[in-house]
């Protein structure tokens, strides 16, 4: 496979992904975290670290606007509900053995 058919695929992926995390908004950061060990924060921090990258200057909420498909805050006060405790503990345990 070429470099440009491997770029293309992974970007529609990327694009595919995205998208099905703005029609799940139901599914919390902590969950994703504690699952699968990133979240749509990261996703938004790797984005702006490929901008910049190749020259492109992007800030944070930029960043987040791309991938929640929306301002974050505005996303945070529609969909992000307070964490609970056994999610904060298991979160808490997940960055100590990451660390």
């Amino acid at each position: 496979m070429d470099d440009k058919t491997r770029t293309e695929l992974e970007a529609a992926a990327f694009r595919r992904l995205v998208n099905h995390l703005r029609e799940n908004p139901d599914v919390q950061n902590i969950d994703m975290m504690n699952l699968a060990g990133f979240c749509r924060n990261c996703l938004s921090n790797w984005y702006q670290e490929a901008a910049g990258a190749k020259g492109i200057e992007m800030d944070k909420m930029d960043a987040r606007e791309i991938v929640y498909g929306m301002p974050y805050d505005e996303w945070k006060a529609q969909h992000q509900s307070d964490a609970t405790p056994e999610q904060m503990a298991k979160f808490s345990e997940h960055q100590k053995t990451e660390h």
